[in-house]
């Protein structure tokens, strides 16, 4: 069994058919599913999603694209955010210098409150960072250093030092499709040199979808694809590698119940 660590069901790639792609996942062997907060004002969405199915669990926070876009949150409205059965992370939240759509200040101010409430919920961080290796990884060092608190960097694409910084600090890696482009062999370098206990495999679907269907919408069910990638790097076979990544994922979200009595 595979859990896709994060995709966004909310979007409106998936408003037609919702349901089947949660069925072509499950009948993919991908077990669990969870949808990762853009907009803190849009949380009521995926929490009705989470509702409507039970293998789909959601998480609450603000991207930094849009995080100069709604009032800065407060750690206390994050933390009662949080408080459902099926929110099982924070974010996703961090920085984006590539696009730069927010200014750099908010986003790092955004960032750092939601790294608060990851550490006042114990609820794992989804840290999005795109071309911001260094700042990000100086942010992660003074916070840890007021106090440890569980993350992961999703859809890795950075440097070897932030991945090698995050595992360090205690973080987990979560690479997606980008995985199995033809043009990320420094990405697949770095995965090869990273410790297994700390790899996840998600979608970010609908983007990224990766290699067959690269060029098509992306969808829960090909994580199963990043997944056979992830293990050919790795020298372990795929039931290996979704054994591994599914024990680290449950390991990482805590709040979600053991597989035999999922809710």
């Amino acid at each position: 069994m595979l859990i896709d660590t994060h995709c966004h069901l909310d979007f409106p790639d998936f408003a037609p058919e919702q349901a089947a792609v949660v069925a072509r996942a499950s009948a993919r062997g991908v077990g669990r599913m969870i949808t990762i907060s853009t907009h803190l004002s849009r949380v009521n969405n995926i929490k009705s999603i989470s509702e409507e199915f039970e293998n789909v669990y959601f998480t609450v926070g603000t991207h930094p694209h849009h995080s100069h876009e709604e009032e800065e949150p407060t750690v206390d409205q994050i933390v009662s955010l949080s408080d459902h059965p099926k929110c099982v992370g924070l974010g996703e939240a961090g920085l984006d210098y590539h696009y730069d759509k927010a200014p750099r200040a908010v986003s790092q101010r955004v960032f750092r409150t939601h790294i608060d409430a990851a550490r006042r919920t114990r609820l794992p961080l989804v840290i999005h960072t795109r071309d911001a290796d260094a700042d990000c990884a100086a942010i992660l060092k003074e916070e840890m250093g007021k106090g440890a608190f569980p993350a992961l960097l999703h859809c890795f694409t950075s440097g070897k030092a932030l991945a090698e910084t995050a595992v360090e600090l205690g973080l987990y890696i979560s690479f997606s499709g980008v995985l199995t482009f033809k043009n990320s062999a420094e990405l697949r370098e770095t995965a090869r040199a990273l410790p297994l206990s700390r790899l996840l495999v998600e979608t970010d679907a609908p983007f990224l979808a990766p290699v067959p269907h690269r060029g098509k919408r992306n969808e829960p069910a090909f994580v199963v694809d990043t997944a056979r990638v992830l293990a050919e790097i790795k020298g372990v076979s795929e039931a290996e590698i979704a054994r591994i990544t599914t024990e680290n994922a449950m390991r990482l979200f805590t709040k979600m119940p053991p597989m035999e009595t999922a809710a």
